[in-house]
């Protein structure tokens, strides 16, 4: 069985504010909850007027009490950013707080610019290969194994799942070097995803956490009722997508008709690219273009992304995938 699970980058809308974004996240945990998918991660971002799930720990707190049974974590914590004692006590805390239902995915970029970065970190002196030891660090204040010689509290005996997330090779050696899941950001950055897989399987080394590869990547879906509609609503996302590659990031605008013929060739081809893991379409359309990435990549399971301006809709392409998913286990069975 191929699970399917949700991220939402609590998005801001134009005209919006963080307070709504923030109810619409809880809301649409629920409802992906409701509809069968297996766990909701937001993300770490930071300096985005578009994007309101800086403090990831809070806002999952905020999502945990709005649901009772789908997983929740972090797709996901930007380690660089943080000392690894906060996030084994912010997470240790979200465990106490929903046994059984937290997930830690642990990513090397800043996730913001330098000017940003500085500002959260006070410094940049910090060793770029650190990642890995600070991964492991994390590990021993879980596992409360007395080797930093200090007792995370909350965070001792928590056992959150832990991710080592990635858009490009480096990711996939460490997940497999140290035995942990992988996910990879493949809905907005394609190009290393069928190579990072082949590494990640190849290499893994079972631990005490996994004793196979276990391997998840994003997919963007844009689902409604019509392809035509799914092309408009889409169009947010790719207007958003210009607007971050030309350096203008901000709130996620509304749709807008014939948003990709007016960029040219050009501009059309940069969006085809970048958002190449991605089915647009009636239901019939989603479920032949999600049947396709998942033969082609194996997954385990997929991470969907369903960044819609209109929340009553988005929460309607969010049905319409979890009805496709469902369906390819259908056919498979």
């Amino acid at each position: 069985m191929t699970r399917y699970s949700l991220l939402d980058l609590v998005p801001v809308i134009q005209g919006g504010t963080v307070a709504q974004a923030l109810a619409n996240a809880a809301d649409l945990a629920a409802h992906a909850e409701a509809h069968g998918y297996h766990r909701y991660w937001t993300a770490e971002h930071h300096g985005m007027e578009g994007i309101a799930s800086a403090a990831t720990a809070v806002v999952l707190a905020h999502v945990g009490a709005a649901t009772k049974t789908i997983r929740i974590g972090a797709g996901g914590i930007m380690l660089p950013n943080h000392a690894p004692l906060t996030i084994a006590e912010q997470f240790g805390t979200l465990d106490a707080l929903f046994p059984g239902r937290i997930d830690l995915g642990l990513g090397r970029a800043p996730g913001s610019d330098q000017r940003v970065a500085r500002a959260l970190r006070r410094t940049l002196d910090s060793d770029p290969n650190a990642f890995p030891r600070d991964v492991m660090e994390l590990q021993s204040y879980f596992a409360d194994d007395g080797q930093t010689g200090i007792v995370a509290t909350p965070g001792a005996g928590a056992r959150p799942h832990m991710w080592v997330l990635g858009s490009s090779l480096y990711g996939a050696q460490l997940a497999a070097a140290l035995g942990l899941p992988y996910a990879f950001a493949s809905h907005f950055a394609p190009d290393a995803l069928d190579d990072a897989l082949a590494i990640y399987r190849r290499d893994f080394r079972p631990s005490a956490m996994l004793d196979k590869p276990y391997a998840m990547a994003g997919f963007n879906v844009f689902a409604a009722d019509s392809d035509a509609e799914a092309e408009l609503l889409a169009s947010s996302q790719q207007q958003a997508f210009v607007a971050l590659r030309t350096g203008r990031p901000g709130k996620l605008p509304p749709p807008v008709p014939g948003y990709r013929d007016s960029l040219g060739a050009q501009g059309s081809a940069i969006l085809d690219h970048v958002l190449s893991c991605s089915a647009i379409g009636a239901p019939a359309t989603v479920e032949r273009q999600l049947a396709a990435f998942v033969e082609r990549t194996k997954v385990d399971e997929v991470m969907i992304v369903s960044s819609i301006f209109d929340h009553a809709a988005r929460k309607r392409s969010v049905a319409i995938a979890a009805q496709a998913m469902n369906a390819l286990e259908t056919v498979a069975a």
